[in-house]
């Protein structure tokens, strides 16, 4: 349960294998976790909705301090269930550069797998997973809406970097 009391499976502990996936980014072009991992690790940020105002707190910091959450060895991708062209209108007015991807269709499923989503508002909760290379999540962790991510959550998923 979330600290609002809302039912759900929990993150997929570290030590799994993470579920690939390729959904669209906010320029409507297919992205996957595979692809993304030829690269480095890869940084999986899930968010609930876009529009809104921890959302876009935290992914106003991942844009303000991208250096941190971007580089040779890794990518850092958003995850949510609302559809691409919401996520290009939102992301031109922020200024987000990384991919903002959309889980809408099958709706949640990728969510789903991470054991992220809330079935009963139909958005996923505030997941943020480090996906080495070798495809294991090293770092695994989940606030509820509402709850914005802290440094600590930050800091802890860089330190499990390979």
């Amino acid at each position: 349960m979330t600290s609002s009391g809302t039912a759900v499976a929990g993150p997929i502990p570290v030590g799994s294998v993470a579920p690939d996936f390729e959904l669209r980014d906010q320029n409507n072009r297919r992205v996957s976790l595979s692809g993304l991992r030829e690269h480095g690790d890869v940084l999986a940020v899930f968010f609930p909705l876009a529009f809104t105002g921890t959302c876009e707190g935290e992914l106003g910091h991942i844009r303000d301090n991208l250096p941190r959450f971007s580089d040779d060895t890794l990518t850092t991708v958003a995850v949510s269930v609302g559809p691409p062209p919401t996520h290009k209108v939102w992301s031109s007015a922020q200024g987000y550069l990384f991919p903002i991807l959309s889980d809408f269709w099958p709706h949640g499923e990728v969510a789903r797998s991470y054991g992220v989503l809330d079935e009963q508002r139909g958005y996923s909760n505030r997941g943020t997973f480090l996906v080495g290379r070798d495809g294991l999540i090293r770092h695994s962790s989940m606030v509820g809406p509402g709850e914005a991510r802290t440094e600590d959550t930050w800091t802890a998923a860089f330190t499990a970097r390979s």
